[in-house]
């Protein structure tokens, strides 16, 4: 079993803070979400727990498309030249999907919304068949995160654009949750978002919060596993394994191309980025998903990401998660 670390760690912030381990969570994003955290003996975690709830349901209530009444929606309905005013939250996430799709030249785009729809990955409901390229033309066409126009707290809507956050929102809410914790004093957590963690401190006897980089069904990690401490890091993983479909002898996989309008077509199984903060592990995940095998980690290390690419022959590993493993 290969092990990664911090590659900066202080004896005072892995002291043991003793206490017991407690385990609570609930729905969110049609996925569940947990945490464990080290608490006091007898602590009672259900006021944390409606805390936490209550949190992420405002998230939902802004960016979920599948709620006609989010801000999200209400951005995607408005006509040619309306503008919305944004919550701190939503112009927090829209900066930072910016910030990536222009740094990626467009391979991540929250902009994408009707080809998510398009392709059967939306609100809209799962397809069956390939759509049809002039389809794809004209959903591609009325995407483009540079025709969006920010001006402080508002967004602009230029006409038929329509925002998407599934690749960073539950990144985001994984980020808002472990701030959350803190904030209440428990200081010594690890919270699950469907797969999207992040650790912060250690577990009550000292050790770290482990987890493996996650492989699909019944193919294991080439290079044997690899066990990921989560001390102040975050974790995010993308597979062509968890949302597909056959069609024509062809298999469709989730991950859109912003820049081409259709699913990738690599032989790129999965992407796992390690990182501080899981809004930005979360969107890089989609933009080394959308790069491919070539591309991806080139990027990964202009950028110092920590990388893991599982492809059809073998892996890949950044220089950076190489560093951190030793």
């Amino acid at each position: 079993m290969r092990v990664a670390v911090p590659l900066n760690v202080s004896p005072e912030t892995v002291r043991a803070p003793g206490g017991v381990l407690a385990r609570f969570g609930g729905p969110t994003m049609g996925v569940a979400w947990t945490v464990t955290a080290a608490t006091p003996d007898g602590f009672d975690t259900s006021g944390v727990q409606a805390q936490v709830q209550g949190l992420l349901n405002r998230i939902v209530g802004q960016m979920s498309t599948w709620e006609p009444a989010s801000d999200i929606s209400r951005f995607n309905a408005l006509p040619a030249g309306g503008w919305i005013d944004m919550p701190p939250a939503f112009a927090h996430v829209l900066a930072r999907s910016l910030y990536w799709a222009q740094l990626s030249g467009g391979a991540f785009d929250p902009t994408a919304g009707r080809l998510v729809d398009l392709w059967g990955f939306g609100p809209a409901g799962a397809i069956e068949a390939s759509p049809p390229q002039t389809d794809i033309g004209k959903a591609l066409a009325a995407c483009g995160w540079d025709r969006l126009a920010v001006e402080g707290a508002r967004a602009y809507q230029p006409g038929g654009l329509a925002l998407d956050f599934s690749g960073i929102a539950k990144g985001f809410a994984v980020d808002e949750i472990s701030r959350a914790l803190t904030a209440l004093g428990l200081r010594h957590h690890l919270v699950d978002i469907g797969g999207e963690l992040r650790g912060q401190g250690v577990k009550p006897d000292g050790q770290p919060w482990w987890t493996d980089v996650e492989a699909p069904p019944g193919a294991p990690l080439p290079g044997g596993g690899l066990r990921v401490a989560l001390h102040g890091l975050s974790i995010a993983s993308s597979g062509d394994y968890r949302r597909s479909f056959t069609y024509d002898g062809r298999r469709y996989a989730h991950t859109l191309d912003p820049r081409t309008g259709v699913p990738v077509d690599y032989d790129l199984r999965a992407v796992t980025v390690i990182g501080e903060n899981c809004i930005d592990a979360d969107a890089l995940c989609t933009v080394l998903g959308v790069l491919g095998p070539q591309d991806g980690p080139a990027f990964a290390q202009t950028h110092g990401v920590a990388a893991y690419f599982l492809v059809e022959d073998g892996e890949i590993l950044s220089p950076r998660l190489a560093e951190m493993i030793g």
